[in-house]
């Protein structure tokens, strides 16, 4: 059984910054795209980041712009999401997900096979 664990979320006042992390257990992962979501109250789950099997291919949702690095360590199943100039409109449950396209990547929900259960990014204005 795959375990799907996030860590690193906390309060952040505006421009501030947080680094999440992401380990997987249960399985090896190094072939598949590994990723991040995010979902705010009342919203739909939104795409963030994702990371091919690699590390050399990375996407990112539109809002991101630079602010955001997705990196990956293969031989701990791990996934960060190192967050920079974060925004009240950032704040959110940010979830980690693993099992995406196999040497490529994801960007959608039904893509990815394992998810955590999330972790809380505050930012205050």
């Amino acid at each position: 059984q795959v375990q799907v664990v996030e860590s690193g979320g906390g309060w952040v006042q505006t421009g501030g910054s947080l680094r999440l992390s992401c380990a997987a257990s249960g399985r090896t992962l190094s072939r598949y795209a590994m990723g991040w979501f995010r979902q705010a109250p009342g919203k739909e789950r939104e795409f963030v980041a994702a990371i091919n099997w690699s590390g050399e291919r990375t996407s990112y949702g539109d809002f991101v712009k630079t602010r955001f690095t997705i990196s990956r360590e293969n031989g701990k199943n791990a996934v960060f999401l190192q967050m920079n100039s974060l925004k009240p409109e950032d704040t959110a449950v940010y979830y980690c997900a693993a099992g995406g396209r196999e040497y490529g990547l994801g960007w959608t929900i039904p893509e990815y096979d394992y998810w955590g259960q999330g972790t809380q990014v505050t930012v205050s204005s």
